[in-house]
């Protein structure tokens, strides 16, 4: 089963993001910042991550930067969920290495058409 690492600082965002993924074959994990997510995949790289940009402690485009540095960093697929809505937010994670982007709100039809779009549904 594939592992998805969904990183938000929202407990509410990740517990929906969680039910969706988990519906579409998922096993996942969650992070908070991304202090805790860069951590979790130094002990155990996911497939992929959702990444929210706005965190405390570490944002999503620096987690994103230092994940592509690390061992194994550049495999996962990184998809961006955030109310970042500006052209050059979008230009810089796709720059830094994600691989789709996604705005909030969003729902099962949008993960799974993002993630379908990736390879990874």
């Amino acid at each position: 089963m594939k592992t998805c690492l969904v990183v938000d600082d929202s407990r509410v965002i990740r517990k929906v993001a969680r039910r969706i993924l988990e519906d579409i074959g998922f096993e996942i994990a969650e992070a908070a910042d991304g202090m805790e997510a860069l951590a979790w995949c130094r002990a155990a790289m996911p497939d992929a991550v959702l990444l929210d940009w706005n965190m405390p402690q570490m944002t999503g485009i620096d987690f994103l930067r230092h994940l592509r540095l690390e061992p194994g960093g550049k495999e996962p697929v990184v998809v961006f969920c955030t109310v970042e809505n500006d052209l050059a937010r979008i230009r810089e994670a796709l720059d830094c290495g994600a691989d789709e982007y996604i705005m909030k709100p969003f729902d099962g039809d949008i993960i799974a058409a993002k993630f379908a779009e990736v390879g990874l549904a």
